[in-house]
């Protein structure tokens, strides 16, 4: 990876932190250039790419932006393989016709570049174009996500609820104004890398025609898609034009499109990491008809209500089913359980209770995904709950997800859930959310 734009006076400057945080903390062999020439902390400074040994895959570009279709051309002339432009001052400063000229020295040379205006992109363990201090960034950790964004602030901000969800990534893409490299690229893109479960974006807008092509492209895919779109209000969209200098479109029209497309639609940030979290474990849709397994009836409440709101089914529970688990539950409570959708054990049960009420729920005709809502003080419970409910999940072959409160102490529980590739929610609406992504993405 070649780096231009290293400053020999500013350490601080975006391309010399690029430059030092790839070359001391990541693999890729990584090439600074400034031309000035000279050494850099001992290592030689390029005068210009093409003065660079043997061959480069990618450079980062972080001129000023009249300098950028300069570059563009040196790194043709190289052989360069592609590019992350840094470089801030085209469409979203109303420099029109300078993003135009870059794109045509790229389009005609069929070199792809990702930008202008983006941080770049993040591959753990690999390469980080982030302008960011290292020591400043949350890093998730190697996952299936595959996560795209027009800003640059989403995308790190969202890395780090990521990580605080123990949600991991496969790529970060910043695309800024993707003036080449597009959203519909992406998809293409991650599609295609076998690393790759769930595909996500935060959008503020197209160019013209471009979001029906979206559209028609996310159809096709064969890996769930959630979208997180910017610029529902008027002062959203005139936003959206000033900072990529996009077209924000008509979000009623759109969101209606992708719901009749099945493209998972986030609302929030918080829906977006759920519906990773919940689509990254789940590839398969279910039509929404769901059971709950409870410890306290006020959190069956709770997820009722939560249902209701998100448009999830509870439907009863058949009387074989309930007659099943009521006959196998310990004597301690047979006669005080509620075996109503949302049942309620009581915070009397015990680990074997749970574990014959989520089998045979998962049996049921009328359930198609289990909410187990965890209570992990309850005095019954044992710190190996959550892998004995994901063996019971695995052997029955329906979707389970749990709600159990993230905190240290009950660390062991949430991985013992985590580590089978069952989802885990913070709160009893993250959880119902959950239940809803894998709604919104069933085959339509």
């Amino acid at each position: 990876m070649a780096v231009i734009g290293v400053s020999t006076t500013h350490n601080s400057h975006p391309a010399n932190v690029i430059y030092t945080k790839n070359h001391l903390r990541y693999p890729v062999k990584t090439y600074a250039v400034n031309p000035k020439g000279g050494l850099l902390n001992r290592e030689p400074l390029y005068r210009q790419v093409e003065d660079i040994e043997g061959d480069v895959d990618m450079a980062v570009i972080a001129v000023r932006a009249q300098f950028v279709p300069g570059v563009v051309e040196q790194c043709i002339k190289k052989g360069v393989k592609g590019a992350v432009i840094i470089s801030g001052g085209f469409s979203e400063s109303g420099n029109h016709e300078l993003q135009k000229k870059v794109t045509d020295i790229a389009e005609e040379a069929d070199f792809p570049f990702v930008g202008p205006n983006c941080l770049g992109i993040y591959a753990p363990d690999v390469v980080d174009t982030f302008f960011l201090p290292g020591e400043r960034i949350v890093r998730p950790k190697k996952g299936n996500i595959g996560f795209v964004s027009q800003s640059g602030g989403v995308l790190v901000d969202q890395m780090v609820k990521f990580a605080g969800q123990g949600i991991g990534i496969s790529l970060g893409v910043s695309i800024g104004n993707k003036a080449v490299l597009r959203e519909i690229d992406m998809i293409d893109w991650f599609e295609n890398d076998l690393e790759t479960r769930v595909i996500a974006f935060y959008v503020e807008g197209f160019a013209r025609r471009e979001g029906r092509e979206f559209i028609r492209r996310a159809e096709r895919c064969t890996k769930p898609i959630v979208v997180l779109k910017a610029g529902k209000s008027p002062k959203g969209m005139a936003a959206v034009s000033s900072h990529t200098a996009s077209l924000a479109g008509d979000y009623r029209v759109f969101s209606e499109v992708m719901k009749q497309f099945c493209v998972a639609e986030a609302y929030n940030e918080y829906e977006l990491t759920t519906f990773c979290e919940a689509l990254s474990c789940y590839s398969k849709g279910i039509r929404g008809n769901v059971g709950i397994v409870s410890l306290s009836g006020g959190h069956g409440v709770l997820a009722a209500d939560a249902c209701s709101a998100h448009g999830i089914n509870l439907p009863q529970i058949t009387a074989q089913t309930i007659g099943k688990i009521r006959e196998n539950l310990s004597m301690e409570i047979r006669q005080i359980a509620s075996l109503t959708n949302p049942m309620d054990l009581t915070g009397s049960c015990v680990d074997g209770d749970i574990e014959i009420s989520v089998r045979h729920l998962a049996r049921d005709e009328n359930i198609d995904c289990i909410l187990t809502l965890l209570l992990p003080y309850s005095p019954g419970i044992s710190a190996d709950i959550g892998a004995k409910l994901s063996q019971v999940a695995r052997n029955e072959g329906k979707p389970l997800i749990a709600y159990v409160p993230h905190e240290d102490k009950y660390k062991i529980i949430i991985e013992g859930f985590e580590l089978n590739n069952i989802p885990v929610a913070s709160s009893v609406e993250g959880a119902v959310l959950m239940a809803k992504a894998l709604k919104r993405c069933r085959p339509c």
